[in-house]
């Protein structure tokens, strides 16, 4: 039987972190938090990680640098973003780095799964 997918949350807010790692680890999936960009880059699970979910604005480099360095490097992890700060040159700039969904807070629980399977299924 393979694993479930590894599913890493990047949010520098602890009970967001700590509130989607919960919903996620109830619907079977194996999670990883950081509170950073900076740390997910410099951690073994940026290789092994089925599906990143971060938020967009972070101190340091965003969800839009982190998605982008990990195209630069050949990576193409699917990387959903959340924001409570969604604006259209945001959401273009996303777009454009190929983000899966880019969710506005706030948002269901119901639509980040409809992400998160798109993001599986590839």
């Amino acid at each position: 039987m393979s694993p479930s997918p590894l599913i890493c949350v990047v949010d520098d807010d602890d009970s967001v972190r700590v509130s989607l790692e919960g919903l996620l680890r109830s619907l079977g999936h194996r999670v990883e938090g950081f509170d950073s960009a900076t740390a997910f880059m410099a951690s073994a699970a940026r290789g092994r990680a089925d599906c990143v979910i971060s938020d967009l604005q972070m101190p340091g480099m965003t969800g839009v640098e982190m998605k982008e360095a990990m195209i630069a490097a050949g990576e193409n992890t699917p990387v959903i973003l959340i924001t409570a700060f969604a604006d259209d040159a945001q959401r273009l700039r996303a777009e454009r780095a190929g983000v899966t969904c880019f969710l506005p807070k706030p948002f269901t629980g119901e639509r980040l799964i409809d992400c998160l399977n798109r993001a599986l299924i590839g």
